[in-house]
């Protein structure tokens, strides 16, 4: 429910042209969820993947309207954590242990959030907290659902509850301030 709750309004913001999501962090963040999704899976994490799979379905979803509507000023250090985030692919490719691949998906997942949150300092109107505080709240669930405990079931929430709490921060930052801290 906090998936459906976060994400419909970031949607309807991207179509109203509130919201311009970063097609690259999009791209990343929709192959990661599919690699955690199955990890945890694998590992045992029960309904605690539940959370996983709505969040990969509203990722990829942003993930395409982003290539029409999100943010257009890609700046070479966005393509470089790109290129770091998918050549992180690579080793999760040659192993077949899921706790692994949950590191490693991870990593790159916190890589590609990097030109997000460049662009939301520098332009905080291209995005909204909704989504980013919704998604805190979703991962605290996502924690106390898990069925069984290890690093490949918690590592994600663990590490989504760290960035979107940021992210959320960052949203929630009068601009005044921002501007002076920069």
């Amino acid at each position: 429910m906090l998936a459906i709750v976060g994400n419909v309004p970031y949607i309807l913001d991207i179509f109203r042209g509130r919201v311009q999501p970063h097609a690259y962090t999009w791209f990343v963040w929709t192959v990661v969820t599919a690699i955690v999704f199955f990890g945890q899976v694998a590992k045992g994490a029960g309904v605690g993947a539940i959370p996983t799979a709505a969040s990969g379905f509203f990722t990829l979803l942003i993930f395409l309207l982003s290539l029409r509507n999100g943010f257009k000023n890609i700046a070479r250090i966005d393509t470089i954590f790109l290129i770091f985030a998918l050549a992180g692919i690579v080793p999760w490719i040659l192993t077949s242990d899921p706790t692994i691949s949950v590191v490693i998906a991870v990593s790159i997942d916190l890589i590609a959030f990097m030109p997000t949150l460049r662009k939301t300092w520098r332009q905080p109107s291209t995005e909204t907290p909704l989504l980013y505080g919704m998604n805190v709240l979703r991962h605290i669930l996502a924690l106390l659902s898990m069925q069984t405990y290890n690093i490949a079931t918690t590592l994600h929430s663990i590490a989504m509850l760290v960035t979107n709490s940021a992210m959320t921060g960052l949203l929630l930052i009068p601009r005044k301030q921002q501007e002076s801290d920069e």
